[in-house]
């Protein structure tokens, strides 16, 4: 009944974590940071952002979900002054389907780069 997903972040490894785990219905999307696939990183909150939904939205694809499946969101912020940017990704990615939706700032993230960092829950019982 549990399936486990890796995205390929090298903290995945280091740190002993899966990108996300589905229990039955229940998937949980760890953290996610908004890097690109070649390692780098946007300074525009809102694209880091998007990035972090894309990354969420194919590990969701991977247990056989999408985002639609969204129920909790989780967003860390390291400067409240980009919550506009980021809550306009939120409402692209999963406005649709309105999930409970938390958004803090944080003093800081583990790489200085990141504005942001995205958490995902959903059920998907198909």
């Amino acid at each position: 009944m549990r399936r486990t997903v890796r995205s390929g972040s090298p903290y995945e490894e280091r740190f002993g974590f899966s990108r996300a785990v589905r229990h039955g219905a229940i998937i949980y999307v760890a953290g996610t940071a908004p890097i690109r696939a070649d390692g780098g990183c946007d300074p525009d909150p809102e694209s880091q952002a998007d990035r972090c939904f894309e990354i969420i939205a194919g590990a969701l694809a991977d247990v056989g979900a999408s985002l639609d499946d969204v129920v909790r969101t989780r967003m860390y912020l390291t400067d409240a002054a980009a919550a506009e940017a980021v809550g306009r990704a939120h409402a692209r990615a999963v406005g649709h389907v309105r999930p409970a939706a938390t958004m803090v700032v944080v003093d800081a993230l583990i790489d200085e780069r990141w504005l942001v960092e995205i958490e995902a829950d959903a059920v998907a019982p198909h």
